[in-house]
């Protein structure tokens, strides 16, 4: 059997792996496939990932030169139901021809539209699946289409990799057996400075996908109503996304334009971290969200709707964090306004979240992975049926 990476930190033996997923953008998703792929490069290990973006587009997360990319846009999408089932049947098509190219030892598929079609390109070409599902499977917005036809063909896949174990209960009887928990990696920005914590402006900030999911909304309506008794402190967000006009709206109507700002993407991996003084996840669901591990490891104090799933296998309430029930804006208030007020608290909790995320460290979730995939490649794919020789056995 080949070695993987071990406590000494020697590199696993050589795999061919390929990473399918809808693109490289600013998403969680997409910051694991950087990390993951960019290391097993640097290891030897041959690397390829196939999107369905446009060769244009934007890689958000830096990737090793030696990882390949095969992005297989096709442009403006099309409109109609038969266009749309067309341009499916096209991704399928294209994405088999990949992985007739690829012949990698693993397959790693990110996000249940995805996996949906990776699942089903993989048909009758003996490859080695693992799915990764990265949100709530019960909240999420996916097309409903997208979640039968995943229900269908999930039997196929040799591995179903979640970020947390409540996760799991959602996953089909039948195939529970192969779920791997696997959290993501988290990985700061080189050179990234102390909590800023003097007697100047004081900064919390929240990062995400401007939609409902996020609960924005929420923290916004929380930070003002304790900003009045905290003039030294501002609220960042950060991040792009469809309800941008209705939180603008939101800020203004509750007069906070000059203490709640909306700050877009960053231009740089982590740049958020900078100048902040606290952290707050107002998700009203989530999968394993990655900004709060990042607060984390910087060592800023957090705190978190106790949503479903992630906050709760994350933060330790009272010691590294704090959890309020999930979307209770008087209660995300109390806490906002506690941490505020008391620099000794939010020291102490910014100290022990340091400590707490280093068990998400790269090498130690890298390890995780590379186990699995050795796992898959040292066997048959669970989903075929034995042959008669080894059923006679």
């Amino acid at each position: 059997m080949h070695g993987f990476a071990d406590r000494a930190g020697r590199p696993p033996a050589a795999r061919r792996v390929c990473f399918v997923t809808e693109a490289l953008g600013p998403g969680g998703a997409e910051r694991v496939i950087s990390l993951l792929a960019s290391r097993w490069a640097k290891a030897g290990w041959d690397v390829a990932i196939c999107t369905f973006d446009d060769p244009g587009d934007r890689i958000y997360h830096a990737l090793d030169p030696r990882v390949r990319l095969s992005r297989l846009g096709e442009g403006k999408s099309e409109q109609g139901r038969l266009s749309r089932f067309a341009a499916l049947i096209r991704r399928v098509i294209r994405l088999r021809g990949v992985l007739r190219r690829e012949q990698p030892d693993a397959v790693l598929s990110f996000l249940t539209k995805i996996n949906a079609l990776t699942l089903a390109a993989g048909i009758g070409m003996h490859l080695k699946i693992a799915v990764s599902e990265r949100n709530n499977p019960v909240q999420q917005q996916a097309n409903p289409l997208w979640n039968l036809l995943l229900k269908m063909l999930i039997r196929r896949a040799d591995a179903i990799v979640l970020q947390t174990k409540r996760v799991a209960g959602h996953v089909p009887p039948s195939v529970r057996g192969r779920t791997r928990v696997i959290p993501n990696p988290i990985e700061l920005p080189p050179g990234r400075p102390a909590p800023y914590d003097v007697e100047g402006p004081l900064q919390c900030v929240a990062v995400g996908r401007l939609t409902r999911q996020k609960g924005f909304d929420l923290l916004i309506d929380a930070f003002a109503r304790v900003a009045p008794g905290n003039p030294r402190w501002s609220l960042s967000i950060w991040g792009e996304g469809a309800d941008h006009a209705a939180l603008a709206e939101r800020i203004g109507a509750l007069a906070m334009a000059d203490r709640i700002f909306l700050r877009g993407v960053s231009g740089i991996q982590g740049a958020w971290t900078e100048g902040a003084s606290a952290f707050v996840l107002s998700s009203r669901y989530e999968g394993f969200p990655n900004a709060l591990g990042e607060a984390m490891a910087c060592g800023l104090p957090v705190l978190a709707f106790d949503c479903p799933y992630g906050p709760r296998e994350m933060i330790q309430t009272g010691h590294d964090g704090l959890l309020v029930a999930n979307g209770n804006v008087v209660a995300l208030a109390r806490a906002l306004d506690h941490l505020m007020k008391d620099a000794a608290t939010r020291r102490a909790l910014g100290e022990n979240a340091a400590i707490s995320a280093r068990r998400f460290r790269l090498d130690e979730i890298a390890r995780q992975w590379e186990t699995m995939i050795g796992a898959l490649a040292c066997r048959a794919p669970l989903h075929e049926a034995p042959t008669a020789k080894a059923a006679a056995r």
